[in-house]
C-alpha cells in the first residue's frame, strides 16, 4: 500500500480553479448519446476510472466511440438501433454508475446475453430493485449469486413498457438508469417512485441530459415519471466541471481562510452539489456566484445540523470541516450511502475519531464534537477515492496526517493530487 503525508499550509490560498468534468454528467451523456442516432460529441468530458469502464463497456458491445483525453472530448456514434454484439462480457470495476446503467442500457436495446461484474466491493452494492423494475417491463434479468448484487445476467430482447414501480431509497441510480433508456420501449411507460427518493438533485440532472438530446419526460413532483416511445438526437455537448470534486477546493478556502474561485461552475449548474456551498455560507464563509463561477472567501467555521441527503457525495467533505469547526456538526438523512465505495458512515466515523474527534454514529448519519486540537494520525481511504480527497482537507491544518492507498482517487480525479499541490503553491490551475 502506497501512502501520503500531507503538510498544513504556510499561507491561505487565493486561486481560481477548473477542476475536471462531471463524472455524473459524463456517464449520463455517454448512455444518451449510445441511445441516439448518429455523431454525438461530449467536450469537458472526465477521463477516470469510471469513465474509461463505461466507454469499454460500450465499445464491447458494437459502439464506435472515439475518446480523447488530451483534449477532453468523446465522440460518440450511435446506431439508433440495437447495438451489434449478441453476447459480452462487461467488467465494471467498482462504478456504480456504469453497472446500473449498463444493465438498463442492454435491457432496453440489446439483443442477446450480457454478464455485467464488478470489484468485489462491487458484489456487495445492491442491485436488486432495478432488476426487478426491469423484469416487470418485459426483460430476464437475474442476479447470478441470488444476493440481490453484481454480477448480473440479462437475456435482452427489448422493454416493453407499461406501468412499474422502483424503490427510492437506496440509489436514485435505479430511476437515472430507467429514465434514459425508457425512450426506447415498444409503449409509454409509466414510473412510480415508491419511498422517498435519496439523491433527487442526480434524478434532475439525468432529465436535462435527456432534454439537451431532444427527449423530455413528463415528471409529476419526482414521484411519477411518464415516458413516451421517443428518439434522442445525437448533438454537441458540453459537460460541466464536477461538482462534488470542487467541493474539497471549497472546503480548502473555508478552512484556512483562503479564497478560491471555481470556474465552470454557476448559477446555472444542473449539479445539486453545487449546493454545498451553501452550507459553507452557514458555516460562516462567504460566497458569490456567478453565471459561470463560484467564490467562497474563507473563515472561521461554526458547526450546523444538515440533512445532506440531497449532496450526499459531500458528506465526506463536511464531516472533515466540522472536525475544525466551533461546536457540534450534525449530518443527517444519508443512510443510503453506507452502500457506497465503502460503508460511508462507519468509515468516516472511525477515522474522524483517529484525529480526535467524539463522534456518534447514527444509522441515518452522524454526530460530530470537534476536538480542542486535531490529532496527526493514518487515515484509511477504504479504497473510497471521496475518503482520501476529503481528508486531503484536515491536510491543510495538521501536520502529520498520512492517507494510505492515495491512487483511490484514479476513480473519478486521476490528477487530483497534482492538482492540491498547485492549489496548495497558491497558483491557480486548470484540470484536464
Amino acid at each position: 500500500m502506497t501512502e501520503r503525508t500531507l503538510h498544513p499550509l504556510s499561507a491561505p490560498p487565493m486561486a481560481r480553479v477548473r477542476v475536471p468534468g462531471s463524472k455524473s454528467l459524463t456517464n449520463r451523456a455517454l448512455i444518451v448519446a449510445a441511445l441516439a442516432k448518429g455523431k454525438s460529441l461530449l467536450t469537458g468530458a472526465l477521463e477516470s476510472d469510471d469513465t474509461r469502464v463505461m466507454i469499454e463497456a460500450l465499445r464491447k458491445l458494437g459502439l464506435t466511440i472515439d475518446h480523447d483525453p488530451i483534449a477532453a472530448t468523446i465522440t460518440v456514434s450511435g446506431g439508433g438501433t440495437a447495438p451489434p454484439v449478441k453476447e459480452a462480457e462487461l467488467f465494471l470495476a467498482n462504478s456504480g454508475t456504469s453497472l446500473r446503467f449498463l444493465t438498463a442500457f442492454v435491457a432496453a436495446v440489446c439483443r442477446g446475453t450480457y454478464r455485467l461484474d464488478g470489484s468485489p466491493r462491487m458484489r456487495e452494492r445492491p442491485i436488486a430493485d432495478l432488476l426487478l423494475a426491469l423484469n416487470r417491463l418485459g426483460a430476464f434479468a437475474t442476479s447470478d449469486a441470488g444476493t440481490g448484487c453484481p454480477p448480473v445476467t440479462v437475456k435482452a430482447d427489448g422493454l416493453d413498457g407499461g406501468f412499474v414501480d422502483v424503490r427510492g431509497d437506496v440509489s436514485s441510480q435505479f430511476l437515472s438508469g430507467l429514465l434514459m433508456v425508457l425512450p426506447r420501449a415498444r409503449e409509454k411507460t409509466t414510473v412510480e417512485v415508491i419511498g422517498t427518493l435519496v439523491s433527487r438533485p442526480y434524478v434532475a440532472m439525468t432529465i436535462a441530459v435527456m432534454e439537451a438530446f431532444g427527449v423530455a419526460i413528463a415528471n409529476h413532483g419526482f414521484k411519477r415519471f411518464n415516458v413516451e416511445p421517443a428518439r434522442y438526437d445525437a448533438r454537441t455537448y458540453a459537460i460541466e466541471p464536477d461538482a462534488s470534486a470542487a467541493s474539497y477546493f471549497f472546503a480548502a478556502a473555508a478552512l484556512t481562510g483562503g479564497t478560491v474561485t471555481v470556474e465552470g461552475l454557476g448559477e446555472r449548474s444542473v449539479q445539486g452539489d453545487l449546493a454545498f456551498v451553501d452550507l459553507l455560507e452557514h458555516m460562516g464563509c462567504r460566497v458569490v456566484k456567478s453565471a459561470t463561477e463560484t467564490t467562497v472567501c474563507g473563515a472561521p467555521l461554526r458547526g450546523i445540523d444538515v440533512d445532506m441527503n440531497a449532496i450526499s457525495d459531500t458528506v465526506m467533505t463536511l464531516g472533515v470541516l466540522a472536525l475544525f469547526a466551533d461546536g457540534v456538526t450534525r449530518i443527517r438523512n444519508v443512510a443510503h450511502i453506507r452502500h457506497k465505495e465503502t460503508d460511508r458512515i462507519a468509515a468516516l466515523a472511525t477515522e474522524l475519531r483517529k484525529l480526535g474527534a467524539t463522534v456518534t454514529e447514527r444509522p441515518d448519519g452522524l454526530v460530530i464534537v470537534p476536538p480542542e486540537r486535531v490529532q496527526p494520525a493514518r487515515v484509511a481511504t477504504y479504497d473510497d477515492h471521496r475518503m482520501a480527497m476529503s481528508f486531503a482537507v484536515a491536510g491543510l491544518k495538521t501536520e502529520g496526517v498520512v492517507i494510505e492507498g492515495p491512487e483511490c482517487v484514479a476513480k473519478t480525479y486521476p490528477r487530483f493530487w497534482d492538482d492540491w499541490e498547485v492549489l496548495r503553491s497558491g497558483t491557480s490551475l486548470t484540470s484536464s
